[in-house]
């Protein structure tokens, strides 16, 4: 039971990870913010989106803010140490 749980949690939190990575990307662009602050923001909007997406899933809620705030911190961290210096501000 409790390995049927996380896979699903994991599942859900690898399909929100790419709507997470968007919305941060589009978030980075729009507003002025320190680069190091970038996770949390993604943290935040993974959390909101898994929240949002009751509709789609049938994971309660908190496992849905669980795969949400995995989902935000994945996405951003990767891309962050992916692609990006980590000095300076996002929107130069």
């Amino acid at each position: 039971m409790q390995n049927e749980v996380l896979n699903s949690v994991l599942a859900f939190a690898s399909a929100l990870a790419v709507f997470v990575l968007a919305l941060v990307q589009l978030v980075k662009h729009a507003v002025n913010l320190p680069k190091n602050i970038v996770p949390v923001i993604g943290l935040l909007i993974g959390i909101m989106v898994g929240v949002a997406a009751f509709p789609f899933t049938e994971l309660g809620l908190v496992l849905r803010i669980w795969a949400g705030g995995l989902a935000g911190l994945s996405a951003t961290g990767l891309f962050e140490l992916a692609f990006s210096d980590r000095k300076g501000s996002t929107k130069e």
